[in-house]
């Protein structure tokens, strides 16, 4: 008699399997669909123009091949497909590019799919060669392309070429080679790529990418403060001030250097209760202007204008005049007050009050800022959203489009979330750049929340190895909502390599600036070598910040003292390049020594606007002290060209030709010309 045997425990206990459970993967796995900031938390960014890569992992079981393409809609709803590339070997990364022109809201789907056609074509070719299966490897292809002549979406012309196709390689009777043929015939090749032979499928969530203007990602900045323009010292000792009339007078000169933004210091009123003397000192004469960011008193406070610049019409009038001459104004946004500001008496609790009565001042250890209140948005955030949002539309009544914001990392990140959406919302054409000069984590964040420009780290970024890793990940690690605005320097700002490194530092930064990325800018004074700085601090002696500074312009370059002509330089080779004017597109290159910089900028003539490539070599002797001789090693496959063929190069600094090849020998004098930019011509 037969033994029982007994039940397992395990399977009496075990939980029974649910079949109702929704896998949250695909038949086809899509992951990390790009561009995406945070998950799809916060729109991706682009600009009119810009060439945006977009990016999925997918695969699937097995050894049957794939397809991907990107389901992209533009804002007025209308869906294209886009068959992605595979990428780097291995790693399952599908890719393509696509050139977002329309502004407005964008989403994109990505789509995997098993995809029948390639994955017989691979099969058959390799078995029939081998004379295996040959027959039915023949009868499997013939009957897929039976079934995609019945597909109505497809052209008749292409549906009667399937008939036919399937039709030869059902037929026995014809010439081998003739029926092999059909594996290799490039409107058959065509046909799958324009509607492919799709099986299993699936789709991603959809993302979104915001585009905006070209200004949000493109730009050449000039910063200067109108109350210097025209400034005169009275035989007394005080002041005239400069005001927006005699500041006009500056604008065909900036514009004429190939700036597009005028980039204006605060023009409020400024306090008198603390007020900051020359080089930040407390002890201010009686014609010291002060500091334009100690803002608010007797005259009003961020809405009003400083009655020493003008009225609000001849405000106006000066915004009017610079778009004559193709500037447009940016205006300082600083959230701030001085102990003279009418917030300070109308609403002392938007103001930290310390335990012995007094309202806190802003520092920044070891710095102090006893002229400057911070606004506490803890403290009636609703009365304080209402004010700043009322302020920043006043201002965009009155032609401001664009918005430079003082230390936004003091400020809380929801704050900005909701006046950068709510001012966008109405006016999407209206930009915002951070000056965040802050930790990374905080200073990704504000991009993140809708700051459509940011002041980096590039400042302080002096050696190969520093830049390469700064503008690398600049170009792809943050990209998707980062968009780094390389000013060179700033009133707060005069880095050693400016103060010991001559004009051939200055030369140096601004052209690794102005190449490197699409937004750059300089403070006023930049093109006169100004580098001397306050004793044990990284800014100017005698900083504009606490006084007038009036310049000659004129004199300096009747001297040929001036680097405006570099600048104006720079600037047209800018806007001759559209290579320049792209974010994502740089690649490093080698070279011998340790001083020297190289990078390309590539565009593909499908970008262009001009039906050809256009690629710019930029190779930089970063040391200002030496002359530079070493060998420069480049990857020519990332511009077109061929691995061991040569190309010519024209120095744009110089007009220099050479021509060039894998491998080339650069001499860089940093007392002539620190830099070559190279314009590159790739050899028929």
């Amino acid at each position: 008699m037969p033994k029982s045997v007994p039940q397992s425990s395990t399977v009496d206990d075990a939980v029974p399997v649910s079949l109702t459970l929704s896998p949250s993967i695909g038949r086809i796995p899509i992951l990390d669909p790009t561009p995406s900031v945070e998950g799809g938390r916060w729109p991706a960014k682009a600009f009119s123009g810009e060439v945006v890569p977009f990016g999925a992992t997918a695969f699937r079981e097995g050894h049957d091949l794939i397809g991907v393409e990107l389901l992209l809609t533009d804002p007025r709803g209308k869906t294209v497909a886009r068959r992605m590339a595979p990428g780097a070997p291995g790693t399952d990364r599908f890719e393509v590019e696509v050139q977002l022109a329309t502004e407005g809201t964008w989403r994109y789907q990505v789509r995997a799919f098993a995809d029948e056609f390639a994955t017989w074509e691979h099969n058959a070719r390799v078995k029939i060669e081998a004379g295996v299966d040959v027959e039915l490897m023949y009868l499997i292809g013939a009957q897929l392309l039976e079934r995609a002549a019945t597909d109505k979406l497809r052209p008749a012309k292409d549906r009667r070429f399937l008939t036919a196709a399937a039709k030869l390689l059902r037929d026995t009777d014809a010439e081998p080679e003739a029926r092999f043929a059909v594996l290799d015939d490039p409107e058959l090749l065509a046909i799958a790529d324009r509607r492919p032979f799709a099986g299993l499928a699936s789709t991603s969530d959809e993302r979104v990418v915001r585009v905006e203007r070209t200004r949000a990602g493109v730009g050449s900045w000039y910063e200067f403060f109108p109350r210097s323009e025209g400034a005169e010292r009275n035989p007394d000792g005080s002041w005239t001030s400069g005001t927006f009339r005699s500041a006009a007078g500056r604008l065909p000169a900036v514009a004429a250097m190939g700036f597009d933004v005028l980039y204006l210091p605060p023009i409020h009123p400024i306090g008198v209760t603390f007020r900051k003397g020359p080089n930040n000192t407390l002890t201010p004469g009686e014609h010291d202007p002060g500091s334009p960011w100690a803002i608010g008193g007797a005259a009003g406070g961020h809405d009003a204008i400083h009655p020493d610049l003008g009225t609000e019409k001849d405000f106006v009038a000066f915004v009017r005049q610079a778009k004559k001459v193709g500037l447009e104004v940016a205006l300082d946004l600083a959230l701030q007050a001085s102990p003279d500001h009418p917030w300070v008496t109308e609403h002392p609790e938007w103001f930290t009050t310390l335990p012995d009565g007094t309202i806190a001042y802003a520092e920044n250890p070891p710095k102090k800022y006893q002229d400057i209140y911070p606004v506490n948005f803890d403290n009636d955030p609703e009365g304080i959203r209402a004010e700043v949002l009322r302020i920043v539309r006043h201002w965009i009544s009155l032609g401001v489009r664009i918005f430079r914001v003082d230390n936004p990392h003091t400020k809380p990140l929801d704050f900005w979330e909701w006046l950068l959406a709510t001012v966008n919302r109405t006016d999407p054409d209206v930009v915002f750049l951070a000056e965040a000069f802050t930790r990374p984590a905080l200073l990704q964040g504000l991009a993140k929340v809708g700051f459509q420009q940011s002041y980096t780290y590039f400042t302080w970024r002096n050696t190969k190895e520093e830049l390469e890793e700064f503008l690398g990940a600049a170009a792809t690690e943050t990209a998707d909502f980062l968009r780094p605005n390389l000013f060179v320097n700033t009133p707060d700002i005069l880095t050693e390599y400016l103060q010991f490194g001559g004009r051939a530092a200055y030369k140096v930064r601004a052209a690794i600036a102005a190449t490197a990325a699409p937004t750059w800018g300089v403070y006023a004074g930049y093109e006169l070598i100004e580098n001397v700085a306050r004793p044990g601090a990284e800014e100017n002696i005698d900083s504009e910040k606490f006084e007038y500074r009036p310049r000659d312009w004129a004199a300096a370059e009747a001297a040929g003292t001036s680097l405006s002509p570099y600048l104006t330089l720079l600037n047209r080779i800018r806007r001759a390049h559209p290579a320049l004017r792209q974010l994502r597109n740089i690649s490093f290159h080698w070279s011998d020594d340790d001083q020297i910089l190289v990078f390309s900028k590539h565009l593909d003539q499908r970008f262009t606007g001009t039906g050809e490539h256009d690629t710019l070599l930029v190779v930089a002797n970063l040391d200002p002290h030496s002359v530079r001789q070493t060998m420069v090693h480049l990857d020519q496959t990332v511009f077109g060209g061929v691995p061991g063929g040569s190309f010519d190069v024209t120095d744009l600094v110089t007009g220099a030709e050479w021509i060039w090849s894998d491998s080339n020998f650069v001499r860089l004098d940093a007392f002539t010309e620190p830099v070559h930019i190279l314009s590159v011509r790739i050899r028929p």
